[in-house]
């Protein structure tokens, strides 16, 4: 079922989210964007959370992330000196992209390459932690303290000072980056 809260008052909207939250964790909300029609609060990824990595590459994954995670899920190369974890729900739809992209384009082959062979199937275990691969340990400069935080579709991995420069740095700009994104609506 569809439903155009597009006119609907703020106070309304936020009531209708917070029944549907409470009725069933399953629900899936639509918005209307105008002509396209959107998928909202399914699989979202959020948070932040500091754990240290041991000195055998594991790393505990937050309780929260567990459940939607699965049983197996992909780490690989991210961007910004960062690793990305993906389900494997949503693994199979980012290479169900990749291999849309040209293989004749140099670009297509370089980011291919890079992504993927870093990339590296996990389970957890009994302890809910993961064992990073060495190459990615290094390519993202994890030492003891890290960062893991939730990207809407994604977990990423940051050793903890990377990610406090990257914070820093963005910080201010945090207000000018969504004005451009979203066009100051």
């Amino acid at each position: 079922t569809f439903l155009n809260i597009k006119h609907l008052s703020n106070f309304f909207v936020d009531f209708l989210y917070l029944m549907l939250y409470f009725k069933t964790t399953y629900c899936i909300i639509y918005i209307d964007s105008g002509t396209l029609w959107k998928k909202v609060g399914d699989n979202m990824l959020m948070g932040e959370y500091h754990h240290n990595i041991d000195e055998k590459s594991r790393l505990i994954i937050p309780s929260k992330f567990r459940n939607e995670l699965g049983e197996k899920f992909v780490i690989t190369r991210g961007l910004e000196k960062c690793l990305f974890v993906y389900s494997y729900k949503e693994w199979e739809n980012i290479i169900n992209k990749l291999s849309t992209l040209p293989f004749t384009k140099k670009a297509s082959r370089d980011f291919t390459r890079f992504f993927l062979s870093g990339a590296t199937e996990c389970v957890l275990d009994k302890s809910g932690r993961e064992c990073i691969t060495s190459p990615l340990v290094h390519y993202a400069g994890l030492t003891k303290e890290c960062v893991i935080i939730g990207a809407n579709d994604r977990l990423e991995i940051w050793d903890e000072e990377s990610w406090n420069n990257f914070f820093t740095t963005n910080e201010e700009n945090f207000a000018s980056i969504a004005e451009n994104l979203f066009g100051g609506e």
